[in-house]
């Protein structure tokens, strides 16, 4: 194994590279649930029954969505001007 893999190895074993992040927008029901989107998919809300739940399904709809396997996801995105 050459230098250069080793060293990106050791990096990825010790957490060197930093983590994806999206922003997403949530609340709490009444009921107690918590609903919510990931804000460049605003279209498709999910919930869950705490804040780490609802967590764990956007991360499923952020896996999902960036696959390519579903055709027609409308996406936000930010447009530069000038």
């Amino acid at each position: 194994m050459g230098r250069l893999q080793k060293t990106t190895d050791d990096r990825l074993r010790i957490g060197y590279f930093n983590p994806v992040t999206s922003q997403f927008t949530y609340w709490q029901e009444g009921d107690g649930r918590f609903l919510g989107y990931l804000n460049e998919y605003p279209d498709h809300w999910t919930q869950g029954e705490s804040l780490q739940d609802l967590k764990d399904h956007l991360r499923d709809l952020h896996e999902t969505f960036t696959s390519g396997t579903i055709p027609g996801i409308k996406k936000v995105e930010e447009l530069e001007l000038a």
